[in-house]
């Protein structure tokens, strides 16, 4: 992906060579700085830093969603407008997963108010785009963004995290901005959910038989 452009290069007026900008170096909370301090390379740097990662989590949350590359710009947009009330530099990368979680559930919460798209034929979806590799394999996957849709967002996003994003229940309670418990009990009842939906979806039963034994 292209870094979001936010800065150009630029030229003396009064000609002569390109100036060329350094590009910026340190930590999350010497980026932090940079970033409210203006640094030339600081955008780019911080769109580097974290696009692989929120595009990452997105995808797994969303699936393959038309507006998934727009939802990523639209991170990194919220991210710098409120990156001024961050209170704690160093928690930046937990942070940025924070504005990704909190974007996610708006586009999730827009999706589930378009339950006309539900009515359309089958061949009208978008499927999922997943790297080349067995039937079997992609139906599994398309089986479950299926029982994903069917899910509250909440509890979605909580399984999500936990377990497509491999985050432990501390961050992904973080992430999601509400107390171990609450987390704990979203992907308590998001499991359950999801097994049970999952034994009427014929390319889980692998799964699912493996899961009770």
């Amino acid at each position: 992906m292209a870094p979001l452009p936010l800065l150009r290069s630029s030229s003396p007026k009064n000609g002569g060579e390109n100036v060329r900008t350094l590009p910026f170096r340190g930590d999350d909370t010497a980026l932090v700085k940079a970033l409210l301090g203006g640094h030339p390379a600081a955008a780019v740097a911080f769109h580097e830093r974290f696009a692989a990662r929120v595009h990452a989590v997105l995808y797994r949350m969303l699936g393959a969603d038309q507006e998934l590359e727009d939802t990523v710009h639209d991170v990194f947009v919220r991210a710098l407008e409120a990156l001024p009330n961050l209170r704690d530099p160093a928690a930046l990368d937990s942070w940025v997963m924070g504005v990704t979680v909190r974007t996610a559930r708006t586009r999730l919460q827009r999706r589930a108010r378009r339950w006309w798209l539900r009515l359309m034929p089958t061949e009208t979806v978008p499927e999922v785009a997943v790297p080349a590799r067995d039937p079997a394999a992609d139906e599994a996957l398309r089986a479950t963004y299926r029982i994903l849709d069917r899910l509250p967002v909440d509890e979605r996003i909580a399984l999500v995290l936990r377990f497509a994003a491999e985050m432990t229940i501390a961050e992904a309670a973080k992430a999601a901005h509400v107390s171990l418990a609450t987390l704990k009990r979203r992907v308590g009842r998001a499991e359950r959910r999801f097994l049970e939906l999952a034994r009427a979806e014929p390319a889980l039963a692998g799964w699912t038989q493996g899961g009770e034994s």
